[in-house]
């Protein structure tokens, strides 16, 4: 693939994807373009606060409620898992238990386990536990 960076000094920012065939790291390309200005709404401390997708960690519902963990802070969200996978609709974030979704760019370690379970090292250096029952559909993405 060829790629050409150019920087303007006026004019209007621009990006031009040309492609042949769409496969999947262009359609990784165009997500993430598309994805840029996505933002989810949360709580915390009593406020509306945003949070970007990409600086996301992992997301996980404890007691029925929502929690999206990055680097610096721990933001409630409404909604389910199921709803935010759906609306996320990224290929950066996988499933990997009932109760949570990890974003699989900030995975810094993997590791397997007994019983076909993965511990994710998070570049926070939080673990993260793939059940036994995401661990292959896990290992099949990594392999791509």
């Amino acid at each position: 693939m060829k790629i050409d960076i150019q920087k303007i000094e006026s004019g209007e920012d621009e990006v031009i994807v040309r492609y042949r065939e769409k496969t999947r790291q262009i359609q990784r390309i165009l997500d993430a373009l598309g994805t840029e200005g996505t933002k989810l709404f949360g709580k915390k401390d009593g406020e509306t606060v945003s949070v970007s997708p990409g600086s996301i960690l992992y997301i996980e519902s404890v007691d029925d409620k929502v929690f999206a963990y990055t680097k610096k802070e721990v933001v409630r969200l409404d909604g389910s898992l199921t709803t935010l996978m759906q609306d996320l609709n990224d290929d950066r974030f996988f499933r990997c238990s009932k109760s949570m979704i990890i974003n699989i760019e900030k995975v810094d370690r993997l590791k397997s386990l007994s019983s076909n379970r993965i511990d994710a090292t998070m570049e926070s250096g939080e673990h993260i536990l793939i059940s036994r029952t995401y661990a292959s559909e896990f290992r099949r993405i990594l392999r791509r």
